[in-house]
């Protein structure tokens, strides 16, 4: 539980500085900026997806789309939800493509929602965590 405890404060920072660079003024530099942020927030939003999956529901998962998959089968997404996750996870694939200014345009423009979402998401977990225990 300490575990997942840290990997939910991390994200929750992590999360501040991925809306606080969507906030700021458009820029390539900025682009670039939030499409890294983006990829170091969505690495510890599935971690945090992860531990919540192996300490509440007993599910161990080793790959941020078959968590998404299983947070889906255990009501922590809905259909919608895990639709556009799993959609994210493609796109956080596509961050080393990023030289490629259409592809760089392209997620830089998702980001937003990608945040909103994973903000969600976060405060779900923390809620039942909440309710658990």
């Amino acid at each position: 539980m300490e575990t997942l405890k840290l990997r939910i404060e991390s994200a929750e920072k992590a999360l501040k500085t991925l809306k606080a660079i969507t906030e700021e003024p458009y820029s390539v530099i900025v682009r670039d900026a939030a499409i890294q942020r983006f990829e170091y927030t969505s690495e510890v939003f599935w971690k945090v997806v992860k531990g919540y999956l192996d300490v509440q529901e007993g599910i161990i998962c080793n790959s941020p789309k078959s968590c998404f998959k299983e947070a889906f089968k255990v009501g922590l997404l809905s259909e919608e939800e895990t639709v556009k996750i799993l959609e994210m996870v493609d796109d956080r694939n596509l961050t080393s493509h990023t030289y490629h200014e259409e592809v760089a345009e392209e997620i830089y423009r998702k980001i937003r929602d990608y945040w909103e979402l994973m903000d969600r998401v976060c405060r779900r977990v923390v809620e039942r965590l909440g309710a658990e225990g």
